[in-house]
């Protein structure tokens, strides 16, 4: 296995605990369980509202599958080059998190509408270290 199919191989393991919880635990505040947005425990009083989050949760989960899928075919089947370029579409993927998404958690952040507090903050570095970690894999391999 050379350093892309383990960078890969990682990002999909991360992804399978982030699915699995989404699937069966979507409430938690670990992995990508939505428990840690307020909204998610208030939804619950309208029944109409929170069935539309749980679809929302579902399809993001069903989206993430998708990833892991076409992920592990690209360990298995893919030559260094298809790996290579995997590794840079996760990169820019993993990227457009602070383009949409990151000013959106660190306002409700700020507004005290996350559980933990500072929350945001947390998940821009995780986020960061993935990118740092996927550019690391890709700078080793073109060496």
């Amino acid at each position: 296995m050379n350093i892309l199919q383990v960078g890969i191989l990682i990002f999909t393991i991360i992804e399978i605990g982030n699915v699995l919880m989404l699937y069966f635990k979507p409430g938690s505040k670990i992995a990508n369980g939505v428990g840690v947005f307020n909204a998610w425990e208030k939804s619950k009083q309208d029944s109409k509202v929170h069935e539309l989050i749980k679809y929302l949760v579902n399809w993001v989960a069903g989206a993430k599958l998708i990833f892991i899928l076409m992920a592990i075919t690209v360990i298995i089947f893919g030559n260094q080059m298809t790996q290579i370029f995997t590794v840079v579409a996760l990169i820019i993927s993993i990227l457009s998190f602070y383009w949409r998404l990151f000013p959106m958690i660190k306002k409700m952040d700020k507004e005290g509408e996350i559980t933990p507090k500072g929350y945001s903050k947390t998940l821009g570095i995780m986020i960061i270290t993935m990118i740092v970690g996927f550019s690391t894999v890709l700078i080793i391999a073109l060496i």
